[in-house]
C-alpha cells in the first residue's frame, strides 16, 4: 500500500503491471441484493445471513435497526447511497410516527420526486424541507387508503423508485396496483426485486404493464445468503481481458443469478475472457493466443453500473467504443458522463458526449502518460474502481480513494494482491 502527498492531499498510489492473473478473489456480497433483503427482513423476513460490508448496506441496516428497536431518532441520515435513501424513504413513509430523512450533500442533489408522488398516492404524508423534488424530507404518520392503492409512477429515471414501492407493498391492507409510466430503465434491477420478493413468499403479478400485489400477503421468515456481487466482478473480468494468462476463481457468483450484471459472462467472450461455472462460483480463463473481437458499440440501458468499466477497458486497449443507454448515469453518485470525460482526458483519451436526452459516449484513443496521473473520484466508488484498470499501464494515484467503502471496502488490497 502506497500513500503519497499531492497538492497537500493524501493520495493512494496503485500499480498493476503483472500480466498473469491467477488464484482466487473474494468479492463482496451484492449491495443491490442485500439492500432489498434488508428491507424485506425489517418487514418480517429476517436479516440476510451475510450482510454486505458495503457502507450503503451497513448504513441501511443501522437505520432499520434503530427504527425497529424503538430508539428515539426523529432524524435519519442515509449517507450517499441512492438505494439506501429511496428504500428507507418508502419504509419510513409507510410506518407509524414522524421522522425526517436526509442524506449527504450529493444525495440531496439527486431526484426523488417520482417516488414521493407515488408514496403520497399510497397514503404517505411527505413534505420537502428544502428544494422541491429532492431530499431532505419530513415524513408524517402513514394513513393507508381504505381501497386498493393504485399508483402511477414515472419509470424513466430510476428503477429504484419502482422497487422501493413494491418492497413495502405487503404493508398495504388492500394491496397495490403499480403502473409504471414511460420507458422503463434498468429493468433487471426490478426483476431482482420481484425475484427476491418471491423467495420470501410474496407474489407480484405482472398484467398489461402493471404490477399487482394482492392484499393479505406477508413476508415469511427465510434463511437467505446474499450472492457475491457481479458488478464488482466486472473489474476483474476487465483485468482478465488485459492479462496474458488467466485462471482466476470468483467464489459466490451464481449461474442463475437475480443480478442483471451477470450478463458479463456472455459479454466478456467478445473481449477474450471465458467463464466456466463451477461448484461455488465461476472461473475466468483466457488464452492470449485466442483473438478477441470487442464490439464497436454497447448498450447499457439495463446494466448502467457496467458502463464505466467498459469505457476504461476500451481506453486501455485503445479500441474505439460507443456506449449507449446512459440516461441514468447523470443522476448517480456523480454525473458519470462528465466525470469519465474529464478523467480520461488526463491520460490522452478523447471522450465525446452526444445524444441529448438519450446520451451516449464515444471513447477514442489509447491511454498513455509520462508523469503519474492523479485522478479524482467524485465521491463515486465506481469511478475509482473502473479507473484502476489503467494501472496495468503504469502507476497512478487517486484522491479520496476511500470512496470504495461504498460497495467494496478492501478493493485496492484485493486488486494489488491478485
Amino acid at each position: 500500500m502506497i500513500w503519497v502527498y499531492y497538492e497537500r492531499m493524501m493520495c493512494r498510489e496503485i500499480s498493476k503491471r503483472k500480466r498473469v492473473l491467477k488464484g482466487e478473489v473474494l468479492l463482496p456480497a451484492s449491495k443491490s441484493l442485500c439492500n432489498r433483503a434488508l428491507i424485506i427482513g425489517a418487514l418480517g423476513g429476517g436479516w440476510p445471513e451475510n450482510v454486505s460490508k458495503a457502507k450503503d448496506s451497513q448504513i441501511l441496516q443501522g437505520l432499520l435497526r434503530q427504527y425497529l428497536t424503538g430508539e428515539e431518532k426523529a432524524l435519519y441520515h442515509a449517507g450517499a447511497g441512492g438505494t439506501t435513501y429511496r428504500f428507507m424513504l418508502a419504509f419510513l413513509a409507510t410506518s407509524p410516527g414522524q421522522q425526517q430523512l436526509t442524506g449527504s450533500e450529493r444525495m440531496c442533489q439527486r431526484p426523488i420526486g417520482p417516488l414521493v408522488t407515488a408514496l403520497r398516492q399510497m397514503g404517505a404524508e411527505l413534505e420537502y424541507l428544502e428544494r422541491e423534488g429532492y431530499p431532505p424530507v419530513r415524513i408524517g404518520p402513514f394513513a393507508p387508503s381504505a381501497h386498493r392503492a393504485e399508483v402511477r409512477l414515472a419509470a424513466h429515471e430510476s428503477s429504484q423508485y419502482l422497487s422501493a414501492v413494491l418492497l413495502v407493498a405487503p404493508r398495504l391492507p388492500k394491496g397495490l396496483l403499480l403502473c409504471p409510466q414511460g420507458a422503463m430503465v434498468s429493468r433487471p434491477y426490478l426483476d431482482m426485486t420481484l425475484g427476491l420478493m418471491h423467495r420470501y413468499g410474496v407474489e407480484v403479478k405482472e398484467k398489461g404493464g402493471c404490477f399487482e400485489v394482492a392484499a393479505g400477503q406477508a413476508y415469511r421468515l427465510f434463511r437467505y445468503r446474499v450472492e457475491a456481487d457481479w458488478s464488482a466482478a466486472s473489474y476483474f473480468y476487465a483485468l482478465a481481458a488485459l492479462s496474458e494468462e488467466v485462471d482466476l476463481f470468483l467464489p459466490g457468483l451464481e449461474k442463475d443469478s437475480l443480478q442483471g450484471d451477470a450478463v458479463l459472462a456472455e459479454w466478456m467472450r467478445d473481449w477474450g475472457v471465458e467463464t466456466r461455472f463451477e461448484a461455488g462460483g465461476v472461473r475466468l480463463l483466457r488464452d492470449s493466443g485466442v483473438l478477441a473481437h470487442p464490439p464497436l458499440e454497447m448498450d447499457f440501458l439495463e446494466q448502467p453500473d457496467l458502463a464505466q468499466t467498459f469505457a476504461v477497458l476500451a481506453a486501455v486497449l485503445g479500441r474505439p467504443l460507443r456506449l449507449k443507454g446512459l440516461k441514468t448515469l447523470r443522476i448517480k453518485e456523480t454525473d458519470r458522463l462528465q466525470a469519465l470525460k474529464q478523467e480520461l482526458a488526463k491520460v490522452g483519451v478523447q471522450v465525446e458526449i452526444g445524444g441529448g436526452d438519450q446520451p451516449f459516449l464515444d471513447v477514442r484513443g489509447k491511454a498513455q502518460w509520462k508523469e503519474v496521473p492523479v485522478f479524482d473520484t467524485y465521491e463515486d466508488h465506481r469511478m475509482a474502481m473502473s479507473l484502476s484498470l489503467l494501472s496495468v499501464l503504469g502507476p497512478l494515484r487517486f484522491r479520496q480513494a476511500e470512496v470504495v467503502e461504498k460497495s467494496f471496502p478492501d478493493f485496492f488490497e484485493v486488486w494489488e494482491s491478485c
